[in-house]
This record gives C-alpha cells, sequence and structure tokens, in this order.
C-alpha cells in the first residue's frame, strides 16, 4: 500500500480528485521507487538496458552518418521519451503495491496490449515533440551559427562554447528545450500511468495530468528539472547509468500518480 501523507484536494477533469504534491510526498515516492526497484531489479534493468541501448545505437549512427554534432541535442532531448519507456516499470509498481509478484508474460503483455490502447497516441505526441526539438535545433544553428557543417563533435563544442555566437545559441537552445520539455512533462507525467490504469481518453488524461501539475506547481517543476537533469547525467557514461535511474525514477512516478490522483 503506497504510504503517503494526505494534502489539499482541488476537484479535476470528470470529478476526478487531485491531492496538493509537498516535498515530503516526492521523498516518499522517491523511497517507494528504490524500495520496488530493489524488490524486482530484473524488472527495471532490463527496461532500462533496453532504454540505454537504443540510445547508445542512434548515437553511434549519428557518428557514423557523419552527423556528430547532433549528439549533444540529441542526448538533451532523448529524456523526453522516458515516460512512455515507463510503461512496463508502472506495471510492476502496481503489481507491488497490490501484493502481486510480477511475472514476465504478464507485464510485457500487458505493455504489448497498450499498442491497441489510448497509451499508444502518447507515443505519437512524445516524438512529435521530440522531432519538434530536433528540428528547432536544426534552425538555431542555421540562425546563429550559419549553415555549416562541423567535422567531429569536438569542432561543434569548441564554436558553441567558445564564440559569442555559439553562447546565444546555447541559451537559446535551452530556453526553447525548456519550454519544450516543460510542457511535455505537464501532459504526460500523470497521463500515462491514468491510462495504463483506467479506462480514460488520451485528452482527459492530458488535461488531468497539467491540472495536477498546476495543483502543485513549485514541487512538480522541481520533480521535473531533477528527474531531466538526473537522467541526462545518467546517459553521459554510455547511457549505463539509465539501468538504474530510469527504473527508480518509473517506479517513483508511478507512487506520485497514485497519491496525487486516487481513484
Amino acid at each position: 500500500m503506497t504510504d503517503m501523507s494526505s494534502g489539499r484536494r482541488a476537484p479535476g477533469v470528470a470529478g476526478q480528485v487531485i491531492r496538493t504534491v509537498g516535498l515530503r510526498d516526492l521523498m516518499n515516492a522517491l523511497r517507494l521507487g528504490i524500495r520496488d526497484f530493489l524488490r524486482a531489479p530484473l524488472f527495471g534493468l532490463v527496461i532500462g538496458g533496453l532504454f540505454a541501448a537504443i540510445g547508445a545505437v542512434i548515437v553511434l549512427s549519428l557518428t557514423i552518418w557523419g552527423l556528430p554534432w547532433l549528439i549533444y541535442p540529441f542526448a538533451i532531448g532523448f529524456p523526453l521519451v522516458g515516460p512512455f519507456a515507463a510503461v512496463g516499470l508502472y506495471e510492476v509498481s502496481r503489481r507491488l503495491a497490490a501484493g502481486e509478484r510480477p511475472a514476465w508474460g504478464d507485464v510485457f503483455s500487458l505493455v504489448w496490449a497498450q499498442r491497441r490502447r489510448e497509451v499508444s497516441w502518447m507515443a505519437f505526441v512524445m516524438l512529435f515533440v521530440f522531432w519538434i526539438w530536433m528540428y528547432q535545433v536544426r534552425l538555431l544553428i542555421a540562425l546563429f551559427l550559419g549553415l555549416v557543417s562541423f567535422a567531429s563533435f569536438e569542432q561543434f563544442l569548441t564554436v558553441v562554447f567558445a564564440t559569442q555566437q555559439g553562447l546565444i545559441f546555447l541559451a537559446a537552445g535551452h530556453i526553447v528545450g525548456g519550454v519544450l520539455a516543460l510542457v511535455l512533462f505537464s501532459i504526460t507525467v500523470f497521463s500515462i500511468p491514468m491510462m495504463l490504469e483506467r479506462e480514460v481518453d488520451i485528452v482527459t488524461a492530458m488535461i488531468t495530468s497539467v491540472k495536477a501539475v498546476l495543483q502543485s506547481p513549485v514541487v512538480m517543476l522541481g520533480w521535473g528539472v531533477f528527474v531531466t537533469v538526473s537522467v541526462i547525467a545518467a546517459s553521459l557514461p554510455l547511457f549505463l547509468g539509465l539501468l538504474v535511474v530510469l527504473p527508480v525514477f518509473g517506479h517513483a512516478t508511478w507512487h506520485l500518480y497514485r497519491y496525487a490522483l486516487p481513484q
């Protein structure tokens, strides 16, 4: 049973009660996330490993295709699709909270079944936002650095961090990226676990998720920044840190969802 404190409540969409999330609730959710990971570590390691492998393959492909300068914006934007990768982790936490022992067949069959449910549409939303992020990077490079190509990742970093135009590009890119990340975080943080557990359409789920974030803006924004920075840091050593960081945050998000949006 999720152990969370009670807080102020507000009406949500279709009568859904939304609780105010406090710092204590975040810490408790993180504690429960670590507990779930330790109780079923193989699920987290496999799902985190798949996510890390995809990231490594894409980085290798960019290098082979002669686009190494895209590695940095890709690494920054890659966490945007993290919530969708955590669907299996949500199911593991749900079963553990219900006193059940998660089985590989049950968890992955449920994940596979989402292709016919509303969750599958969220994948398009997240990939679309990720595409916008990568496109605006190309646009900002053209605006601030000109129509140039970079022979290596090191050359790209030198131009970005050692020139005035590069620093302006870096600032503008992070501002635009921050706005995109905030929007995606607000519409997905609770909508995906909500659609996984309940029969609710994607629009209702996204609106409810945004309302829940607005109910506790400072705390939820802090949580989003903390998760994003942690995932980016975990991606630096060949994405290997995601084997632990992704499952812990996935489990923690489930418990935070169950507190913020009680049934």
